[in-house]
């Protein structure tokens, strides 16, 4: 299952994303990833979580990063939950991108059985229609 978290900068998006992640391996027997876009992240993830900078990996658009989780999945099966922050500005801020990369990774978790939470910087009011059923 895919949840969005929207708002502007400054919202509390990625503050909810790291409560959850790390809140994520004492509510499973599996792994649990994080993507990011550089390393801003890496003294507030525990460690039992594997933070991954996708900038490390070329990671620069919305194809790439789709690509990218199922890569991820595909060489760990034990993967039960991916929190992707900013994920809008990997999909280079272009909506349209980002949009059918959220539906792509949303087909593909819900097929693997995976939870995954994305935060974008996007105002409610112009986050495209079809991705509100991704809401929390």
């Amino acid at each position: 299952m895919l949840k969005l978290i929207v708002g502007l900068k400054g919202s509390g998006k990625t503050k909810t994303l790291i409560e959850m992640a790390n809140s994520a391996p004492n509510n499973t027997n599996g792994a649990v990833v994080c993507l990011e876009q550089g390393d801003k992240l890496k003294f507030d993830i525990t460690h039992q979580v594997r933070l991954i900078d996708t900038k490390e990996y070329a990671i620069c658009d919305g194809q790439a990063l789709y690509g990218f989780i199922c890569g991820i999945v595909a060489s760990n099966h034990d993967i039960t939950d991916i929190f992707v922050d900013s994920a809008l500005k990997i999909c280079r801020e272009n909506l349209e991108e980002f949009t059918l990369a959220v539906n792509e990774v949303a087909s593909f978790v819900d097929s693997n059985n995976i939870n995954c939470v994305m935060t974008a910087s996007v105002a409610l009011a112009d986050l495209p229609a079809e991705l509100h059923r991704f809401l929390q």
